[in-house]
């Protein structure tokens, strides 16, 4: 590349022949007998080389080995020679860098300059739709200091865009024109002396196509478009299409580099540094990025101005300069737009551990609160911009003001929240809401769902998940899953423990956290659980006894009425049919040849749903017993046993030796495996029995029958029951999910001796397993 005198800003060009315009960037005769080399960057930011082919090679080609190695050797050294020119051009470009401090917030200006090309080179889809940056832009127009800053930088833009007209015209070299505007702009930031050249280059093209649009129109700009020569332009503009793409083409590219140039600028310093590894990149790259866009304007202004002085018959195949300094910054733009991603990333890092320290700070028992919004915001949406809740009520849109010194339930979920447990969840939260005035009902619900923020945007499937969930709910939900932002979801999993199972975290009215998780204690209290503390937990508890009410409550009226009755009652359950059909007919021949009033109900299994189903329509085929219908009754009987043990491993007594914890431990166990069942009488509980023993006591009615007479049916069938269950000894199991709060050692409710530990790898076979199980 031959290297112009630098001739100071803005120097007229020495007298002479007129130059062809285009001057030294204009292409070169077709019949060069050399390859042409263009300097381009490739994405790490180096130069590589793209050579158009020209006769001359295959010329060479044709003259034999000899003449190909000439060439070779050629294109070498001119691509040596290439690099070098460029580092000497880049110096000379640095060396006019002398910046006097003065900042020049030129986002206002981009926005106006954006909007100017943007229906400059017809870029309908921002002419149709507008971009938030336009309505910025307008608004923006209105302040008084950016009326001032574009009357301070007025006379700047129009001298380097008289520059580009005039040299243009002239056919300057457009080394030498971008070097002198360069030279005029010294004391700018390189983000400032791209923008304000585009902005001097918006300014002249924009002209240009105001006129082209209204010359019809208008008379004084059809007047002032005959003296610039565009109507005789604009009626041949079918064969010059493929200029004005270029055009078009290469001018949406320099709107990219400049964008990309004025966000680094804009990275707030607090979170990076120019030490980081992809801004430090970025900086190195941008003086020739932002040579390399001006130089581009330069190209852009001269393919303009010859247009209009020589007429549409120019250059009609004259695009290819165009194409590649397009090429060029494309490149440079892709590299660019890496590196600032990278730094995006870096300061979203920065800002997730700023916000999670601060979860954790506003979190401290220590620190006080004079209300919850503060906590609300950090949780859900901080700033005031948006209504982030939706009043399941009223399906409105609602602040969180509704929250204020409220009791507040935070339901956190994934959105594979199953039908049974928002049901069961929805009918405990309707009752609450009947009389209001109780104590055990001022609380709010609202609803955080936890989605996968590696995805964004939602796609339209997790977007319909989330609000046909939504809308079932009757409390309130965020209106927005994304509005739960990384940080948050980091500090519900690492500090509340949330895996994949809904959890509910009470905060008091001033936003104290009363309990990481008492969903455990809704299922087994519901409301009458409130304010849901560790301390109610531990009154619920000493109020309770081993009981059928504790194990059906809320569950089925039916035999609540039976316990009123006093009547035998029988909950059994298992999924081997063989087994439930040899019990449920051994139990009724026992309870008619003793003559009491019994009554038996099958209630499932903690796990296996398609087979609990099948048993089911089994039992109501043959009539052997009651069972329960919905699916849902019998996920709550177990979620409930489950919420029993946890609550008990919560508050660190799950191997107290209560004789209410060892029964629901070992009723939890037997579910496992086998069958099982529960004899009361009314409310007291008689027989906890697994399938080995349970089954061959109610068999064995003809060996114990003789002590009914003399001690009752009740204390008959327990002795001899025990007295199997001494022999058999069943074992005991209890499986816990990752996913869920595993104590560290657990007694056996059998023998009470320290449980081994074993690692186990389960599957149960069935898609339809009963939700939300703990085990």
């Amino acid at each position: 590349m031959a290297q112009p005198t630098n001739t100071g800003p803005f120097h007229p060009l020495v007298k002479g022949p007129v130059n062809k315009p285009g001057g030294a960037s204009a292409k070169p005769p077709p019949v060069h007998n050399h390859d042409a080399a263009q300097s381009l960057p490739n994405n790490s930011g180096s130069t590589s080389q793209l050579h158009i082919a020209t006769p001359g090679a295959s010329h060479a080609h044709m003259k034999g080995p000899s003449a190909s190695q000439a060439l070779i050797r050629a294109d070498r050294t001119t691509g040596m020679l290439a690099m070098s020119d460029d580092n000497v051009m880049m110096n000379q470009i640095l060396s006019t860098h002398a910046p006097d401090g003065r900042e020049v917030d030129v986002r206002p200006l981009l926005y106006l300059v954006e909007d100017i090309l943007n229906r400059a080179t017809q870029h309908v889809d921002v002419i149709v739709k507008g971009t938030q940056a336009q309505m910025e832009m307008e608004e923006k127009a209105q302040q008084a200091n950016y009326i001032a800053m574009l009357e301070a930088l007025t006379f700047t833009i129009d001298r380097i865009a008289c520059e580009l007209s005039y040299k243009a015209y002239r056919g300057s070299d457009a080394h030498a024109t971008t070097t002198a505007i360069f030279n005029f702009l010294s004391s700018y930031t390189w983000d400032a002396k791209l923008v304000l050249s585009l902005s001097a280059f918006a300014l002249n093209y924009g002209e240009f196509w105001l006129l082209a649009q209204i010359y019809s129109t208008n008379q004084l700009a059809k007047s002032m478009a005959i003296l610039k020569q565009l109507p005789s332009l604009l009626e041949h503009t079918a064969p010059l299409k493929p200029r004005f793409d270029a055009l078009n083409t290469l001018i949406r590219t320099m709107m990219d580099v400049t964008q990309c140039v004025v966000e680094f600028k804009e990275l707030p310093s607090m979170y990076i540094s120019q030490d980081a590894p992809a801004l430090a990149t970025a900086l190195n790259l941008i003086p020739t990025a932002v040579y390399w866009t001006i130089r581009s304007m330069v190209a852009c202004a001269t393919q303009i101005s010859s247009l209009i002085t020589m007429g549409h018959e120019y250059g009609i195949s004259e695009s290819w300069e165009l194409s590649t300094l397009a090429h060029k910054l494309r490149n440079i733009h892709e590299h660019l737009r890496q590196q600032l991603n990278f730094c995006y990333r870096y300061i979203e890092e920065k800002k997730d551990v700023e916000t999670y320290q601060m979860l954790l700070n506003l979190f401290d028992p220590n620190m006080m609160h004079i209300d919850n919004m503060k906590i609300l915001k950090a949780l859900i949406y901080a700033r005031d911009d948006k209504l982030p809740l939706i009043d399941g009520a009223t399906r409105r849109k609602v602040g969180l003001d509704v929250l204020r010194r409220k009791n507040v339930l935070l339901l956190i979920s994934s959105l594979d929240f199953s039908s049974d447990e928002l049901a069961i969840l929805e009918q405990i939260y309707n009752d609450s809401r009947i009389h209001e005035t109780r104590l055990e009902s001022q609380y709010e619900v609202v609803w955080i769902p936890v989605v996968d923020r590696s995805v964004v945007p939602l796609s339209e499937e997790t977007r319909t998940k989330f609000e046909t969930l939504r809308s079932t709910m009757p409390w309130y939900s965020v209106e927005d899953p994304l509005l739960i932002e990384k940080p948050v979801i980091r500090f519900i999993k690492e500090v509340w423990h949330f895996r994949t199972k809904p959890i509910l975290v009470v905060l008091d009215p001033q936003g104290k956290v009363l309990s990481p998780n008492a969903i455990h204690m809704m299922w087994i209290w519901g409301s009458t659980a409130f304010p849901f503390t560790s301390l109610r937990e531990e009154a619920l508890w000493r109020d309770e006894t081993w009981r059928l009410e504790l194990l059906i409550d809320g569950i089925d009226p039916m035999i609540l009425n039976w316990i009123k009755e006093g009547k035998y009652i029988f909950l059994y359950g298992g999924d081997d049919v063989e087994w439930v059909r040899k019990f449920a007919t051994s139990a009724r021949r026992v309870a008619s040849a003793s003559g009491i009033p019994l009554e038996m109900v099958y209630v499932g299994k903690s796990n296996k749903r398609e087979k609990v189903t099948k048993v089911t329509s089994i039992i109501n085929a043959e009539n052997l017993s009651h069972a329960w219908q919905d699916q849902a009754m019998v996920w709550f009987f177990w979620t409930r046993l489950e919420s029993m043990l946890f609550s008990k491993i919560q508050l660190g007594r799950a191997d107290d030796q209560d004789p209410v914890m060892l029964q629901i431990k070992k009723l939890l166990s037997y579910g496992r495996e086998g069958g099982w069942a529960v004899l009361s009488q009314g409310s007291d509980i008689v027989v906890n029995g697994h399938s080995t023993t349970i089954l061959p006591a109610v068999g064995g009615y003809d060996e114990w029958k003789v002590n009914v007479a003399d001690k009752g049916f009740k204390l008959a069938f327990k002795e001899y029951h025990d007295r199997l269950h001494d022999v058999a000894h069943p074992c005991c199991r209890f499986e816990f999910p990752t996913a869920t709060k595993v104590p560290e050692s657990m007694r056996c409710p059998e023998c009470l001796r320290i449980m081994e530990t074993y690692t186990s790898f389960v599957c149960c076979h069935d898609e339809q397993g009963i939700p939300g199980s703990l085990f």
